[in-house]
């Protein structure tokens, strides 16, 4: 019988086939977590109101999951709420609806009346919870019936949407998905580091003369390792064992590769273009020897251009209202250049 010759890097004839290995990692996930998809208005019959053009929940949260933007959007409406001079609105009930109009894209003022049915004040109605039904009338979500205010009681600001017009739309929208990489590599840099995860790899021992003793004391410091004290040294004695017993194979090393700085940098500079907000002003470090300019013209402009639209707005809708007397109208100062009182 003769005997096969099989060449090397051949398989014999006999040789099951070798098949393709496929190893996940991980699960995919979505870009877009925080539940902010852009989706149709449509009229909830059940709940009797239209729905929300994306989720204010998710817009209030995201005030907080980034710096830039949290920071920004509280800049704002100092800004604008710096020059109020009094009205129907205390300060505090002013900045409050700023907010809710920057956070939100729309405000509701509801008109506070007297036994007489004149109006006395102003209040700002909390646009997390604030919903418009088809009879014109304002809803205010709440545990059990909702409370419910007639069209004529309700002053509505909001910021223009081109694809719906029942509600407003806050005008950072392209900056979301900046936003939520900023925050979430800021989170995933500070899990990497409480973790212990910098210290991970992998230990290779192939020393004969490590006695099991001593492999356990350094399992027991390698758990120690994770969280607080994690920056430890271990020292590792083995009498007359082999140098290159005990090796330290590394995974990887995030430091070089995982662009950290670029993905700060980039994405902050996209949500402050996204809410159009001078770099000097936000606190940005000039990098490379750039200059950011003067910061007291930048002030002035960007209050021409963003600060006072938002004070003529809120002081037209209520001036215009021909049921608020003038002594609750709101008095901001001409800062606009036009010399509109």
């Amino acid at each position: 019988m003769k005997k096969r010759k099989y060449h090397a890097g051949k398989r014999g004839p006999t040789s099951p086939a070798r098949k393709m290995s496929i190893i996940t990692l991980g699960k995919p996930e979505p870009i877009l977590t925080t539940g902010t998809n852009y989706s149709d208005v449509w009229y909830d019959n059940e709940a009797e109101h239209w729905t929300l053009p994306i989720d204010r929940l998710a817009l209030a949260q995201l005030v907080n999951l980034n710096a830039q933007h949290g920071g920004v959007l509280y800049a704002r409406r100092n800004m604008v709420a710096a020059d109020y001079q009094g009205g129907g609105l205390t300060h505090e009930e002013l900045k409050a609806a700023i907010f809710d109009y920057l956070v939100f894209g729309d405000i509701a003022l509801v008109k506070i009346r007297n036994g007489w049915g004149e109006v006395v004040g102003l209040a700002p109605m909390p646009a997390l919870y604030t919903r418009i039904r088809k009879s014109g009338e304002f809803a205010v979500l709440q545990e059990g019936e909702p409370l419910i205010y007639p069209p004529e009681d309700v002053i509505f600001l909001k910021q223009y949407d081109p694809q719906q017009g029942i509600y407003g739309l806050p005008d950072y929208i392209s900056g979301i998905h900046s936003a939520l990489l900023n925050g979430e590599a800021t989170i995933f840099r500070r899990r990497y580091y409480h973790n212990g995860a910098h210290t991970g790899g992998i230990i290779y021992s192939n020393d004969e003369n490590m006695t099991d003793e001593v492999e356990q004391e350094i399992i027991g410091k390698l758990e120690q390792s994770k969280g607080i004290g994690n920056f430890s040294t271990m020292f590792v004695n083995i009498p007359k064992g082999n140098p290159e017993g005990i090796k330290f194979i590394p995974i990887g090393d995030i430091s070089a590769k995982d662009e950290f700085q670029n993905v700060k940098s980039i994405s902050a500079q996209d949500v402050l273009t996204a809410h159009r907000f001078p770099a000097g002003m936000a606190g940005i470090i000039p990098t490379n020897g750039s200059i950011m300019g003067d910061i007291e013209k930048i002030s002035r402009t960007y209050q021409r251009a963003e600060v006072a639209p938002i004070q003529n707005l809120f002081k037209a809708a209520v001036k215009d209202d021909r049921e608020i007397p003038p002594h609750l109208w709101l008095n901001f100062p001409d800062s606009s250049g036009s010399g509109d009182e």
